[in-house]
């Protein structure tokens, strides 16, 4: 019993050693704002800085003493009240400051801690946008808060006191859920785009009426091409009203009529139909038929459109024994008529909206350069030793002009045009023309005329009726030719286009002569020479550009010979395939030649005595060097400004050409641009931030053809033939 005793005793000591919980008064009136901070220091033990523009006096009156979390509590408080405020900073210190630019303070991030502390807070919204939340919430934070929103991370950002922070935190939890609802309406007859724009039209907005107030609209649609379905997203009574409208209207659309109607944009009727054709021709199990369809021409004024000769229509019976399906078309609107049932029509309209697309437009600019030197040289000696009955020695050379035995020929002629006579012991000279004369004559002064470079000569008599003559000639032919030449082709993507600067020339293919040639004819055939550049361009995935080309050089040289007169035509041809990206230049091919060639003609063992040899020697030496390189650049065209850049860009460059020919006059080219067509020079469009920018190309993902009306053994064959279409979004 003393035991427990003891142990009670121990136990209330203990107790009453415990200092007890510290309470404090607090009731000032009119104090100094500064000794009420130094007297809150004190009791709470927090460091307090205080700001400059702190001035003022407050008032505080308590019915009880305080804890000292109640103090500091009520000391934030006080502090609210006078427009000051505490912001928590390093090392657990407050800045006393006044309230005014407190959201531009660094401070503390998050809300845990004194009520009336002011603090910033993020909040991440999940269902509803940031922009619409900060006009809903920007009435509830206090004057001296700040709420931003951020919209790439759809979040908000609130600087305000810490039980602000706490209301708007629990405000956000009641609005920010998604209470939106989806539906997904398959469609059995109507299309899935057409039924999509109709509901986009009734769908109202938020400030009312199917227009909108100017907001979001309440329920967004879209279409689903793949399965020919409408998917709605929103306001839960919205997507019920329009999933019934979407419904009425798929039904009405399964008594519609079967003819339609498709109005092209881009594509041509012509090429499409036949695609058109196959592919219900596919879906009937077997080839297309012509039969009375045909396409139609446009009318004149006041009469009636007559069917074209060639049919371009076809019909087939399809698989399913609903009939069969007519496509023509209509050659004055460049329309696709189809006559078949609603939902055939309906995956060839789908069909026809990816083909019929805007094709964007390539640039192809080549550069030909062609740079030769050519260097001759010749020397040679001719020597002619001759007389009255005795035997002569000459050494003509071919490649020596002019020929020492054609001169000899001219001078001789007029010795072979006398004759002599003797009447009466008397000796008469007699001149006359003869032929041969002429000939010889003529060939000397041909070959005189003829000469090239330097050339000296004697004749000597000798005695007896002996001549020695001698012709030395030297020649030296240097010619260099820089050729560039720069043509450029703008063509549509996949169509090819081809471009010529030269002429025509006849060139003869055959020759026939009859026995008496009464009955001569010869056949010709004109060939086209000059610069000439073909190509087909297709535009690929990351702005490469694949070009089938084909480029020509050619220019006429002259005769084969004087015998004949046949033309000799010089041609460089390069023919190949080549991917490049857009804007860079490649080398589709080229010729580095270097031809040299010597000849000597002598007269054997006397041209082979050393030094005096080349007495009887002719040297000559020729060589040619070819340099002959093709460049390609492609540039792809996508919209209408890249288009109008490169106009301007040209016409200028002509236009300076003309303005540096003729400072003085106005450029012909504005004249007839201003004048005959009554348009505008070209100007190239304002420079834009992304002008610099080769956007790469466009590559969306295609909503497949429908293949729920096709036969069952169609859907692997419908799937290769959608691979093969182009992108829907490779418009510019």
């Amino acid at each position: 019993m003393k035991k427990h005793i003891s142990l009670f005793a121990l136990g209330v000591a203990l107790v009453f050693a415990q200092p007890a919980a510290a309470q404090h008064s607090l009731n000032v009136r009119d104090a100094d704002v500064r000794a009420f901070i130094e007297d809150a220091a004190q009791v709470t033990g927090r460091t307090f800085i205080i700001d400059g523009r702190v001035q003022g006096k407050v008032s505080v009156v308590t019915d009880r003493p305080l804890s000292r979390s109640e103090y500091f509590e009520v000391f934030l408080s006080t502090l609210r009240a006078n427009g000051l405020i505490a912001v928590p900073t390093a090392n657990g210190a407050y800045r006393i400051q006044p309230v005014d630019g407190a959201a531009s303070t660094p401070g503390r991030i998050g809300s845990r801690g004194a009520q009336n502390e002011f603090v910033t807070e993020v909040f991440r919204l999940r269902a509803i946008d940031a922009t619409t939340a900060v006009e809903t919430l920007r009435p509830l934070v206090s004057r001296e808060g700040s709420i931003t929103a951020n919209r790439s991370g759809n979040s908000l950002v609130v600087a305000d006191y810490a039980d602000n922070i706490r209301r708007i935190r629990a405000l956000i939890g009641q609005i920010d859920r998604d209470n939106a609802t989806t539906q997904v309406i398959t469609l059995a007859h109507a299309g899935a785009r057409e039924i999509a724009m109709t509901l986009q039209q009734l769908a109202p907005a938020p400030g009312g009426g199917a227009e909108g107030g100017g907001g979001a609209p309440l329920v967004s649609v879209v279409a689903v091409d793949s399965s020919n379905s409408v998917a709605l997203r929103g306001d839960a009574p919205t997507v019920s009203r329009l999933t019934a409208i979407a419904k009425e209207l798929d039904a009405r659309a399964a008594n519609g009529s079967e003819i339609r109607v498709i109005w092209l944009d881009y594509a041509d009727a012509e090429q499409l139909v036949p695609v058109l054709q196959m592919m219900v021709g596919a879906q009937g199990g077997g080839a297309v038929t012509p039969m009375a369809a045909t396409s139609v021409s446009a009318p004149a004024a006041g009469a009636a459109p007559t069917a074209a000769s060639a049919p371009v229509g076809g019909a087939v019976a399809l698989s399913n024994g609903r009939g069969q399906a007519i496509i023509t078309r209509y050659e004055g609107t460049n329309a696709v008529i189809i006559s078949a049932p609603v939902d055939v029509q309906r995956s060839l309209a789908e069909l026809v909206r990816q083909l019929d697309i805007r094709q964007e437009q390539v640039l192809v600019e080549a550069i030909i350069v062609e740079i030769s030197d050519r260097v001759a040289r010749e020397l040679g000696v001719q020597f002619l030793i001759g007389g009255k009955d005795i035997p002569f020695l000459v050494t003509p050379f071919s490649n020596v002009s002019p020929n020492i035995l054609d001169i000899a020929g001219g001078i001789l002629a007029d010795n072979l045009d006398q004759t002599t006579t003797v009447i009466n012991g008397n000796t008469v000279t007699t001149s006359t023309n003869s032929a041969i004369g002429d000939t010889l004559r003529q060939n000397a002064a041909s070959s005189i005329l003829g000469a090239r470079g330097g050339y000296s000569g004697f004749a000597a008599d000798i005695g007896n009726n002996r001549v020695l003559g001698a012709i030395i000639n030297a020649v030296q032919e240097d010619s260099e030719s820089n050729i560039l030449s720069t043509p450029s082709l703008t063509v549509n993507d996949n169509v090819k286009g081809s471009i010529l600067f030269g002429q025509e020339i006849p060139i003869s293919t055959g020759e026939a002569l009859s026995n008496n040639f009464d009955n001569a004819f010869r056949t010709i055939q004109r060939q086209n020479v000059g610069i000439e550049l073909e190509v087909k361009p297709q535009i690929n995935a990351g702005n490469q550009v694949k070009l089938d080309i084909r480029q020509e050089v050619s220019s006429i040289v002259g005769p084969v010979s004087d015998d004949f007169n046949e033309l000799i035509i010089n041609k460089r041809e390069v023919k190949t395939t080549v991917t490049v990206k857009d804007r860079e230049i490649i080398a589709l091919g080229g010729l580095l030649d270097d031809n040299e060639r010597r000849t000597i003609q002598k007269i054997p063992l006397l041209g082979d005595i050393p030094i005096l040899g080349e007495l009887f020697k002719s040297r000559g030496k020729e060589r040619t060097k070819t340099n002959l390189m093709v460049f390609i650049r492609p540039t792809i065209l996508r919209t209408a400004a890249d288009a109008q850049a490169l106009a301007a860009r040209r016409y200028n460059f002509v236009r300076a050409a003309q303005i540096e020919f003729d400072p003085k006059a106005e450029p012909s080219l504005d004249k007839i641009v201003l004048e005959y067509l009554g348009a505008n020079v070209p100007v190239a469009p304002a420079a834009g931030p992304n002008d610099q920018v080769i956007a790469p190309r466009a590559m969306p993902s295609t909503a497949p053809i429908d293949s729920t009306t096709l036969p069952p053994s169609m859907p692997a064959q419908g799937q290769q033939q959608q691979q093969e279409l182009p992108p829907n979004g490779g418009q510019p």
